[in-house]
């Protein structure tokens, strides 16, 4: 059930060990490690590549406290200090967003990480008099790095299977897929299965027809306009170097009584999901979410209202689950040492410039609601929370349109060639307003009854001159959550 995942106490060793071979840092440069989380297409590397640009172009930021009062002195690109991780293609992605055809980068698939290291005044010696008319002088000055780890959406869905065995995920699975929105799309699965006995010898092509049927199900389900995001496994729908592996051909049964016979298909599916958990999800826990330091959670809240009450309902389902596996609260010294946990969480609703400002409050009581599960757990453990509407880059700006002789407040923007609204299909060059769409005033609304009414394009980057930095929506207030009290 949702919010009742639990981490296994191997896991949570292996995380202790991790902890203990971290200490050196403890004597080195002072480091935080910022998780950037979120389902597939809510815009993880888009928030990743605007966020650094802000901070090393010197973007001005009111809200981000440092930087308003003029106390950082610089950040730079910093090498990442796990040596084994691809780097984050900031330069390819900022050269795809401002270059000549301003387009958005392509979705994540590899993980890859990135650090900033920021050169900053604490206030107390800034208020101090280390301020002088050329700029902060003197010292006192400090420095912090931000370690951060770029990676596909869809591995992350992967997380609360670590307190699951094949079973019950299997009945989970198939009774999601006997409802609603799913119940067509894995009809054929459904009817694979009717045909093949799980006591009878394992065959690999069973296995493999078996796993390509139900993968095939999966991508349906997450199809536009559909947009359901408790899909696991997510490697199925973004393997990574691991396709084809035999980890990653199995699928669910029905539950059988008893013990599966030695060297049935039903072993063989058990084998390879626990293999999976052991091989790929674990490793993929312990290495980048066990040692969280900050965590923001990105969500496609407009994405979910498009697909319905049901792919809103979905959403929360599949945050709650994931976000159990987290290690949220508070933190003591110990704690520090050997199991650190994310003492500040940003719940964040992207693609706010898709809306007018007038309406971000909704989307942000829309977003709570969303995470409220999630949102009690972390405030229980002793985290800081907070949720926001923003937009790491924004590309329209706000006008008013009339209809009927009633002024409204929309939104303008240049939409990708090929995008389509009310018959009109657009040519990539040409600036449109229009009234997106009321988000509606009881949150409530966005679970039940008929989908919300919205329009939605999606935009071309925003042009912007050389030397001038990319716009944003609120991604100073996410610093200041995130970091604002480090840089104090």
């Amino acid at each position: 059930m949702a919010g009742q995942s639990s981490v296994p106490a191997g896991t949570v060793l292996e995380t202790l060990g991790h902890g203990l071979a971290g200490l050196g840092g403890l004597f080195g440069a002072p480091a935080l490690r910022i998780g950037v989380t979120g389902l597939s297409r809510a815009g993880k590397t888009v928030f990743i590549t605007g966020l650094v640009h802000a901070l090393v172009s010197d973007a001005r930021m009111p809200g981000f406290a440092a930087r308003a009062e003029g106390r950082i002195r610089g950040a730079k690109l910093v090498p990442h200090p796990d040596d084994a991780l691809p780097r984050f293609a900031y330069e390819d992605h900022l050269a795809t967003l401002t270059g000549p055809d301003r387009d958005w980068p392509h979705s994540t698939r590899q993980i890859s990480a990135l650090s900033v290291e920021l050169s900053y005044q604490s206030r107390k010696a800034w208020l101090g008099g280390l301020v002088g008319p050329a700029g902060i002088i003197g010292t006192g000055a400090s420095s912090l790095r931000l370690d951060i780890v770029d990676y596909p959406g869809e591995w992350l869905l992967d997380l609360p299977l670590l307190a699951q065995d094949f079973w019950k995920w299997s009945a989970d699975t198939l009774a999601k897929a006997r409802k609603g929105v799913r119940e067509p799309l894995f009809a054929p699965y459904r009817a694979a299965l009717t045909e093949i006995d799980p006591r009878a010898e394992a065959s690999e092509a069973t296995a493999r027809r078996l796993a390509a049927i139900f993968t095939e199900a999966l991508r349906a389900c997450r199809a536009e306009g559909r947009g359901l995001s408790a899909l696991a496994p997510g490697r199925f729908l973004m393997p990574g170097d691991l396709e084809g592996a035999p980890a990653l051909t199995f699928a669910p049964l029905e539950s059988l009584d008893g013990e599966p016979p030695s060297g049935s298909l039903a072993a063989l599916m058990l084998r390879r999901f626990e293999a999976y958990k052991a091989k790929v999800v674990r490793p993929f826990f312990v290495d980048h979410f066990a040692r969280l330091d900050r965590q923001v959670v990105l969500v496609d809240v407009l994405g979910a209202l498009n697909g319905g009450p049901e792919a809103v309902a979905d959403l929360e389902l599949a945050l709650a689950d994931v976000l159990a596996a987290f290690r949220v609260g508070s933190n003591s010294f110990l704690s520090n040492l050997f199991s650190p946990r994310a003492s500040r969480v940003l719940f964040a609703a992207t693609k706010a410039d898709h809306l007018h400002h007038t309406s971000h409050d909704r989307l942000e009581a829309i977003l709570r609601m969303i995470v409220r599960r999630a949102w009690h757990r972390a405030e229980a453990a002793g985290a800081e929370v907070d949720v926001a509407a923003i937009a790491a880059i924004r590309a329209t700006r706000e006008v008013k349109v009339e209809r009927k002789g009633e002024s409204l407040p929309a939104i303008a923007g240049i939409p990708m060639r090929g995008e389509r609204l009310g018959g009109e299909t657009f040519d990539g060059a040409r600036e449109v307003a229009f009234f997106p769409g009321d988000l509606p005033m009881e949150p409530e609304r966005a679970f039940s009854g008929d989908p919300v009414p919205l329009k939605f394009l999606a935009f071309r980057p925003p042009l912007v001159r050389s030397g001038e930095s990319l716009p944003g929506i609120r991604l100073d207030s996410a610093l200041q959550t995130l970091i604002g009290e480090d840089l104090a």
